[in-house]
């Protein structure tokens, strides 16, 4: 009898691998709207959402209730890389207020960290916000031969991100969640771009936020659309 229950024991084991194996990984390249402290990679990044956070911020203040978990969670997912960074730009461009001089993101921006995403099966983009609020150059529409310079307008780095990540990440679902409320020259550019390299765009819609950002509301209304918007044949 021992012996028949350390072989069921053994094939549970098996099928319970066998089927973590088989679920699909997610990551996230974003900003604040996708941190949460203890779950970023590098831990270095700044965040956003908090275990304990100041209530004039968000109303967030469990992991649970952010977009990117509850969509992994009710849809059997795991998590791969979430490499999301507070205030971060998709282009070099940041803030050009207050001190320090935070004008210069080449060292958090979308395009310096899209490289480090890990292995996954879906990839989430949910930038472009921070390029409009710190009113980074628009730039021109530019698919090849970019230059570091050229990275410091928005067209041109949401190209070279999209056309770097299709080629690094082959064979691996990659959308990208447009925010609402933003100027209509930059969810122009961002589907122009996407529509350019048939990278679906996920046009958010109504998401309610407390300081600019997502609420407990506002994960669960970005969760729904996401899924929503997956689910359509």
């Amino acid at each position: 009898m021992k012996r028949i229950a350390l072989i069921v024991c053994l094939v549970m084991g098996f099928i319970g691998w066998m089927s973590a194996q088989s679920s699909k990984s997610v990551s996230i390249l974003g900003d604040s709207y996708s941190t949460f402290q203890g779950y970023l990679q590098p831990d270095t990044n700044w965040v956003w959402y908090w275990d304990s956070p100041d209530a004039q911020n968000t109303d967030v203040h469990s992991v649970r209730e952010t977009w990117w978990h509850q969509f992994i969670k009710k849809n059997g997912y795991r998590l791969c890389v979430n490499n999301s960074f507070s205030g971060s730009t998709v282009c070099h461009s940041g803030y050009k207020r207050g001190k320090p001089d935070y004008s210069d993101f080449s060292d958090r921006s979308f395009v310096t960290r899209m490289g480090n995403l890990g292995c996954p099966d879906i990839i989430f983009i949910f930038g472009a916000t921070n390029d409009a609020w710190a009113g980074s150059p628009i730039g021109e529409y530019m698919y090849e031969g970019w230059k570091k310079e050229d990275l410091y307008s928005f067209r041109p780095a949401m190209a070279k991100m999209l056309d770097f990540m299709l080629n690094r990440y082959p064979n691996v679902e990659i959308y990208f969640i447009l925010n609402d409320g933003l100027q209509e020259e930059i969810n122009e550019s961002v589907k122009t771009v996407c529509e350019y390299y048939q990278v679906p765009c996920i046009e958010l819609k109504g998401i309610d936020k407390i300081n600019g950002h997502p609420s407990i509301l506002g994960m669960k209304q970005i969760c729904e659309q996401v899924e929503a918007y997956l689910a359509k044949p």
